[in-house]
Order: C-alpha cells, then structure tokens, then sequence
C-alpha cells in the first residue's frame, strides 16, 4: 500500500512539473510575440513569466503560496508592459480552491481584479479605459470563476468518494464482526456442550477405574487429554472470535503481562525492547501483541522448552518481533503450521509486512515478524 501511494506521489510530481514547465514556456513564447526590446525592465518582465509558470511545480503541496506567487508574477508582468493572459494564475486558483481554500482565494482574486489595471496603467498606458480592457483581457472574470468552480468541484467529489470509502469499510467491518459473533455462537451452542460431555464422561470413567484399582485403557486416557485440549483450544477460539473494537485493546504495552504470565507457569520467559514506541499505527500494536501471545501460547503448549526470549525492536520504519525458544525443534524437523501459525501470518501479510516461523539451527523455534511503520506527517 504504502509503494503504491510513493510511486502515485512520484507520478504526481512528475505531471505537475511537466505541466509547469509546459505553461511557463507557453508565456514567454506569448511574450516574446509581442516584440519587446531588451531592456532592464523587458528582461525583468521575461523572468517573471517563466516564474509565474514554473511555480505550478508546487501547487499540491502549497497551493497558497503558488497563489501568492502566481498572483504578484502576472502583476509585475503587466506592470512591465506584458500584456499576457494570467493563466498561471487561474491554475493556482484552481489548486487552492481544491485544497479547500475558497475564502483565501476569493479574496486575492478580489486584490488581482483591482491590482491589475493599476499595473496597465504603471506600464506606460495613460487612457484608463484601456488599462481596464488590458486588466480584463489578461484576467477574464469568466474564466476566474469557472477555474474555482472547477476546483470546487473536484475538491467536493474527492470528499464524496473518501466519504463513500469510509462507508464502505465500515459496512465491511461491521459485517465481518456480526459473522464472526455469529460463528462464536453457533461453536458455542453446537460444540461446546459436547465437547464438555466428552470430557466430563472421559474423566469420571478414569476416575472411577483408577478407584477401583483398574488400569485404565491408553485410549481412555487418550480421550481425556484431547478433551481438555479441545476445551482449551475452543475457549482460545471464541475469545479471539469475540474479540473486536468494543473490547479493551491490546498492544505492545500489554506484551509484558505475557511474559509475566509465561514465567507464572515456569517458563523462564525475558523481554527486551529497543527504542520507544510512538506513534505505532493501531493495527501494527494490536498484531504486535498477538504474535506474542500466540508464540508463548504455542511454546507453552507444543515445544516442551524451558526459556523463552521475546526481543522488540521499535525502528522509525518498522517494528521487529522475535520470539525464541529452546524447545525440542530440531533444523531437520518441518513445522506443522497451525491455525494460530496461520492467523499471524494473515495478519502480518494483511499489514504489509513479514513473518518468518522456522526451527533454529542450534535447536528450539523461532518466531520473527516484521510490521511496517508509517508515521504521521
């Protein structure tokens, strides 16, 4: 996502440019025409054309002072005797309406009516009625009010389409909370009773056995552990089915909570954490904190280990996560990737960033993310 908007940037700039150094050229060759000689004030007049035009170069990214400098350029140009349309300046007053600056622009557009005819008449022309038909040809007010408008226009269906786009993703969203509630409830009503059944029936046949000085069957007991697996992996399910924007958020400054709670089961579990993390996007602090959670879960559960290290890296342009354990993965084993394996990789790759999850060559299991950063301008 963020490539994309750099190389629209770049198209962007490149337009703008080609656009400005297009329109400036257009003016001096207009100027030119007229057959001017080359004095002081001739050469003065030529620089500001070329000035007024190549300033359109900067018009998104400062559309108030391209209307500031446009404006002044088509004032000294008439003032040294160019009479030359101000059409530099109808593209600045199309970029400043755009960017939302129609009372800005109304007013200098308001200074330019009155300030030219005062250069017509600067430039040497005695007859005010004919330094107001120069003022007029070179800022036609038709032609002023069409290039607002215009801007206007685009600037209001920009909004309406960001508006339209908001919309939308929160339709999605929204959609996708209720099917998933949906999805918790019918787990729940249809498997969780069952499972418990299953569970409770498996522990009280090895209960009674082991009373009665029987030996219980492998296949009892192996029914007993896989139903307090199936419990325990269920519960985790739905509480990450039912977890969505009402709940309290989770993210990096809950990581050592984790690590607490590791240690609390005997896991020698440490954290580090370099640099500081300001300005972490929501989605990057909450997929930050379940990369965590998920690969202490899994360590506790899967990789028989007895440390665990979590190391995060706050960078200006990513965030880093590694999570390492000493657990009996071995280099010639191939994981088995898992349904909590597979959410993080969704959730990495929905971020635009990288996961890696593989054997250690020194033994155990590694977990490395990396979450990609925009800051805020």
């Amino acid at each position: 996502m963020s490539r994309r908007r750099s190389w629209s940037a770049v198209r962007a700039g490149v337009t703008d440019w080609a656009i400005a150094v297009c329109l400036a050229a257009t003016l001096l060759v207009t100027g030119l025409s007229g057959q001017h000689s080359a004095t002081d004030l001739d050469l003065l007049g030529y620089a500001l054309l070329v000035a007024g035009g190549l300033a359109l170069a900067a018009r998104r990214r400062a559309p108030v002072p391209v209307l500031a400098v446009t404006g002044l350029c088509a004032v000294g140009y008439q003032a040294a005797g160019f009479d030359v349309p101000a059409v530099a300046y109808l593209f600045a007053v199309y970029a400043a309406v755009r960017a939302g600056h129609r009372t800005l622009t109304i007013a200098a557009s308001v200074a330019m009516l009155a300030a030219l005819p005062l250069a017509a008449l600067a430039s040497g022309l005695h007859d005010t009625g004919e330094a107001f038909a120069q003022a007029r040809g070179a800022l036609e007010l038709a032609w002023l009010v069409a290039a607002g408008a215009a801007g206007e226009a685009l600037r209001q269906a920009e909004r309406r389409a960001d508006e339209a786009e908001r919309t939308r993703e929160e339709t999605a969203r929204r959609r996708a909370d209720e099917e998933r509630l949906h999805i918790a409830r019918e787990l729940h009503d249809s498997l969780t009773h069952q499972i418990s059944i299953i569970k409770v029936q498996a522990e009280v046949a090895v209960h009674v056995a082991r009373r009665r000085g029987e030996q219980v069957p492998e296949a009892l007991l192996a029914i007993q552990a896989a139903g307090r697996e199936a419990t325990r992996e269920l519960r985790a399910t739905l509480e990450a089915l039912r977890d969505d924007d009402t709940a309290p958020p989770r993210g990096l400054d809950h990581v050592a909570e984790l690590v607490e709670r590791a240690r609390a089961i005997g896991l020698d579990a440490t954290l580090t954490v370099e640099g500081r993390a300001h300005g972490v996007p929501a989605a990057v602090d909450r997929t930050a904190y379940r990369i965590v959670q998920e690969s202490l879960t899994n360590i506790a559960r899967h990789a028989s280990a007895t440390t665990a290290s979590v190391r995060i890296d706050c960078r200006p342009d990513a965030l880093a996560i590694r999570i390492d354990d000493d657990g009996k993965a071995t280099p010639d084993t191939a994981p088995v990737p898992g349904v909590g394996l597979l959410g993080m990789r969704e959730r990495v790759t929905a971020l635009g960033g990288r996961l890696r999850a593989e054997p250690r060559g020194e033994g155990g299991f590694t977990v490395q993310a990396e979450l990609p950063v925009e800051q805020s301008s």
